[in-house]
């Protein structure tokens, strides 16, 4: 197949297709740079460079002089840039003001993998006007020796004279803000510049910031020394664009073969067709990671003023959670972290680009709470499709982890102990497709109340379809193991094991018990929830081992609950006290059945390499009645 681009034009106006897809791959990684450049490494990236390429398709049967084909490209990806620009500044929310002595850069800077003077252009932009950002996004591919002055020339719809003054004016007014920028990350760093300034990153301020800067006798030194820009520009590091396959960029803008291409109005036209992309009809080849596949670095040594790489990660959850987009990856190294403030997470993945919180590699992170506000909790999340990994909370005098009307989201390998109030709580309308799995919840005692407060895992106070708790472990709390009472719609338990709940580990003098080993009602009235168990196990709780009535008045689950498979061994209470609706009972094991061991030292053990529960033969009975106690 020829490279000659007005070749692969002419070839692809007449239907050749294979000529489409080679015309697209040529210029796939020059748009992918214009555009994240401009968009500074924001999530819709991808989609906008999918946009251009429809409309490249779209507009390409009536481009007249295939010599011009990339200048008229790189304008259409220009006028996607503008147009997005115009979009998020009509939608955009006030956020939280960073702190202002922290590194205000995001993401952008350490995906660039800049050092020095290169990383003060990439800050430097963040300070810019939209349509200077833009610009300097064409700019960058010219000093780089991609584009030529006429082609972005043509890309911004003016002349070249007219766009050389344009690229001297943002020149200067970049030049103005990498001396802001050096000032900013000075240390120790001029008290009057910062005096005052609530951290937002705007017009007004990044005027007062240069007249400072020019006018101070100690930042006026900034501004001297800087290498030009345009020597620094084409040592960046290209933004990489994924190398698709044929076979991809065929499905994405799939052009009709001959017969589909119709005659009108004189020219040709192309009927372009958009469906989903099935990963099975295509593979990708060779394909290199997009920015937003990085990894977020924590570390307890770490500075929230770093760019939170490996090597220099941020020192606290809080920093990651703000500038963590769809498709990344937080990373916390081992040690223990102290927060003085509660962490609140915002920002949500999406079904296809995840955002995971995990602890890195087989370090352990502890977060020691006790420092968070007791009217705080330690981390409240509100944001969708998350994967929260191998994470202990430990020492909250609130709730340790609350995730609130969360969808989609995977809590795996957790230790949530000696927290006050609760280890995990799931709540609120909107709680939808959330799994927990493989984690622990235990010693959680609140002293303010003694014996009615202090759950392992909660899922209460709200509804919604399809949240499964699996594989996890509640035990030694001053209340219920798992509760999910108050809660609208069924939730799934299977191979859980609660024991020891509601016990006065604490020497408390007004000692309350209310535990349960599985709390599955409560309210007033209580919601009707047909909640499943399977292969659960409650033992040597104060309490019932599974319970549908919190005590309360109107507190009973009518719901027809359905029971089957567990055992209940040794509670202070009813083994199931399941008697107020329909419930479906069904090979459930109790005191008097036989068992192959009764000695739960096992049960209590440390759990499997892989997470899973420890293997044991406590309450083991072999004949198929209750809970296998075989990890899931």
């Amino acid at each position: 197949m020829t490279t000659d681009v007005a070749a692969l034009v002419r070839a692809a106006q007449a239907g050749d297709r294979a000529a489409l897809d080679a015309l697209l791959g040529i210029h796939l990684p020059l748009l992918y740079n214009v555009i994240g450049r401009a968009l500074n490494g924001h999530a819709d990236v991808d989609d906008l460079v999918q946009e251009t390429l429809l409309r490249v398709v779209r507009g390409l049967p009536a481009l007249r002089d295939p010599t011009r084909f990339r200048s008229w490209a790189v304008a259409i990806a220009y006028r996607q840039v503008q147009r997005h620009t115009r979009m998020r500044r009509a939608e955009e929310l006030p956020e939280d003001p960073p702190d202002p002595r922290a590194d205000f850069s995001e993401r952008t800077v350490t995906e660039l993998v800049l050092t020095g003077q290169r990383r003060e252009i990439a800050e430097a932009a963040r300070w810019l006007d939209d349509g200077d950002r833009d610009l300097l996004a064409l700019w960058w591919q010219e000093a780089a020796g991609v584009l030529t002055r006429a082609e972005v020339a043509a890309a911004l719809g003016i002349t070249a004279a007219h766009a050389a003054v344009r690229i001297q004016r943002m020149r200067t007014r970049l030049e103005s803000v990498r001396a802001v920028v050096r000032a900013l990350r000075a240390k120790p760093i001029c008290d009057a510049l910062c005096a005052d300034w609530d951290g937002r990153i705007d017009p007004l301020w990044r005027k007062r910031f240069i007249r400072h800067v020019r006018e101070c006798p100690v930042c006026a030194r900034f501004g001297r020394g800087l290498v030009a820009p345009e020597k620094l520009l084409p040592g960046v590091v290209p933004v990489p664009a994924p190398s698709f396959s044929t076979g991809f960029l065929e499905h994405k803008v799939a052009v009709l073969a001959a017969a589909a291409v119709l005659v009108a109005g004189g020219g040709f036209t192309f009927a372009v067709h958009e469906t989903p992309w099935d990963p099975g009809s295509a593979v990708l080849s060779n394909p290199s990671p997009s920015p937003s596949t990085f990894s977020l670095y924590v570390a307890p040594n770490g500075s929230d003023a770093a760019p939170g790489t490996l090597d220099r990660p941020f020192a606290t959850l809080g920093k990651a959670v703000a500038v963590v987009r769809p498709g990344q990856t937080i990373a916390l190294r081992g040690g223990v972290y102290r927060p003085t403030r509660g962490v609140v997470i915002t920002v949500s993945g999406t079904a296809s680009k995840r955002i995971t919180l995990t602890n890195y590699r087989d370090e352990r992170p502890v977060i020691d709470a006790a420092d968070v506000p007791a009217d705080k909790w330690t981390v409240t999340h509100r944001a969708d499709y998350w994967t929260v990994r191998g994470l202990e909370v430990m020492n909250s005098r609130s709730h340790a982890y609350v995730c609130i009307s969360c969808r989609g989201t995977v809590f795996q390998r957790l230790s949530m102990h000696h927290n006050q109030r609760s280890g995990l709580t799931l709540r609120d309308p909107g709680t939808i497709g959330n799994q927990v799995l493989d984690s622990d919840f235990h010693h959680n005692y609140d002293p303010d109340e003694p014996g009615t407060a202090g759950i392992g895992l909660g899922i209460k106070f709200g509804d919604g379809e399809g949240n499964v708790i699996r594989g996890c472990r509640a035990f030694n709390n001053a209340d219920s193991g798992f509760d999910v009472g108050h809660f609208g719609n069924a939730v799934t338990l299977e191979h859980n094991w609660s024991y020891g709940n509601g016990v006065n580990r604490w020497n408390a003098g007004d000692w309350h018990p209310n535990a349960d080993g599985f709390l599955l009602g409560g309210g007033d009235p209580a919601p009707v929830a047909a909640h499943v168990l399977r292969h659960n196990a409650a033992w040597n709780n104060h309490g019932d081992g599974f319970d549908e009535d919190d005590g309360t008045p109107g507190g009973a689950n009518l719901g027809a609950l359905d029971v089957r498979n567990n055992t209940s061994f040794h509670n202070g209470g009813t083994a199931f006290a399941l008697g107020h609706g329909p419930a479906m009972l069904a090979d459930n094991a109790a005191d008097d059945s036989t068992f192959h061991s009764t000695d739960p030292t096992t049960a209590a053990g440390p759990r499997q390499p892989d997470g899973r529960l420890p293997v044991t033969d406590f309450l083991v009975t072999g004949s198929g009645i209750g809970a296998s106690m075989t990890p899931p």
